[in-house]
């Protein structure tokens, strides 16, 4: 990267670890927190499924707006709206206002996400590219290990003293990216828009859309992996309790392993794999590997082994989602913004419908969420192998060159 790059990217993680470490100290408490209040799973559910709801409606919105008024302003906007969610959740103990509170927080987050990744895109040239999604993915990852650190400090003071540190260390978001956040030049990299933004169309006609787009397997893909993953984060903990009877201090040792190999692999494993083997290579790879942690999962006799299958499964995912980001920025040209958005609101999906079912099959009987996140894996990995072999690479391949054309030409 040229130093610029460097420096753009290195603002734009740093915006990031605040922001994600603001999310990373309310985490572990909510459940405490509305036992408190006297509410049990099903406003642990709800607080969850509100904030993908409202993430899965508005991130549309935020992509074509990110591409219709820039990625900085988009940025700073949800960052703004998350912060204000953590000062009114903060605020009462109305379970409608905190319901009110996660609505608004998701769709910050849905105005955040695309225009972050759309942002990356637009500063990093095409080889570059990997490294820089990369680094900004791990950004989030080390937010989410020093959120739970910073939580665990607070331990003797009230239940809800981790919200209003949550709230200002948002708010210290806000205000970095507005010191010092510059505006991208998406025609640089040749992202400038090439649809017309003023066509209106509902989230609706947006994801049936995106089925004509050459980037809608790697959509598909993203369902898919946030739909399992979000669904073994939902129940990994239950299953550690009710199974291997885990201490909180056994849960915690799993959540700070897995946000660490998340950092390790998305720093040092994400870009030299993609410059060596090429993305959908690394996506079919990283599949089958997600697929033989929900078989261990499945399997698992003991703490320790169960343990290992969950940081193979988060080892996977944090690779494909950076993968899939990169991907889905070849595929899209003009419309990243647009592309990001859609990519949102397919994770959305995956994150409201995983946790829902996992929990019922979960009710049912333990193994059924393993069985249904491992079919839906193998599915999806023989779609992509069948897509790639077709005619996946030679649309990687040509969009690839058109970018480097344009990038050719914005130099010259």
């Amino acid at each position: 990267m040229s130093p610029t790059q460097r420096k753009k990217i290195s603002i734009l993680m740093i915006t990031m670890f605040i922001a994600i470490t603001s999310f990373g100290i309310t985490g572990p408490v909510i459940p405490a927190y509305l036992e408190s209040i006297g509410q049990g799973g099903m406003a642990s559910g709800m607080i969850i499924a509100i904030f993908a709801g409202a993430q899965l409606l508005f991130a549309p919105l935020g992509g074509k707006w990110t591409d219709l008024y820039g990625r900085r302003k988009m940025i700073i906007i949800g960052l703004a709206m998350i912060t204000f969610s953590g000062f009114l959740f903060y605020a009462t103990d109305l379970l409608w206002v905190l319901y009110t509170a996660r609505v608004i927080g998701g769709i910050g987050d849905a105005f955040l996400i695309p225009a972050v990744f759309a942002y990356t895109a637009d500063v990093t040239s095409l080889e570059k590219r990997a490294k820089g999604t990369g680094l900004v993915t791990a950004s989030v990852s080390l937010g989410l290990v020093a959120g739970p650190v910073i939580m665990l400090f607070m331990s003797g003071y009230s239940v809800k003293a981790p919200f209003l540190v949550s709230a200002f260390i948002a708010l210290a978001s806000v205000l970095f990216a507005f010191a010092f956040l510059k505006e991208s030049d998406p025609s640089r990299t040749g992202q400038e828009n090439v649809r017309n933004l003023e066509d209106e169309e509902s989230m609706s006609q947006k994801i049936a859309r995106s089925t004509k787009m050459p980037y809608f397997l790697p959509l598909i893909i993203t369902f898919v992996m946030s739909f399992g993953l979000v669904a073994f984060e939902s129940i990994f903990g239950l299953v550690l309790n009710d199974e291997f009877s885990a201490s909180v201090q056994d849960i915690a040792l799993i959540c700070i392993a897995i946000q660490g190999v998340s950092v390790l692999t998305q720093l040092f494993a994400v870009d030299r794999l993609i410059r060596r083997f090429g993305e959908v290579p690394v996506l079919i790879t990283f599949l089958v590997v997600a697929s033989t942690g929900f078989l261990l999962a499945l399997f698992a006799g003991s703490y320790v082994m169960f343990f290992v299958a969950t940081l193979i499964i988060f080892m996977a995912m944090s690779i494909l989602r950076p993968v899939l980001n990169i991907l889905i920025s070849k595929l899209a040209k003009g419309e990243v913004g647009f592309a990001m958005g859609l990519s949102t609101s397919y994770m959305g999906i995956g994150n409201v419908i995983g946790p829902i079912s996992a929990g019922m099959l979960y009710d049912t009987k333990m193994v059924y969420p393993f069985i249904l996140g491992l079919s839906m894996l193998m599915v999806t990995i023989g779609i992509t192998v069948a897509w790639y072999h077709s005619n996946g690479r030679k649309t990687i391949s040509a969009n690839a060159d058109e970018t480097r054309a344009l990038e050719a030409e914005s130099l010259v």
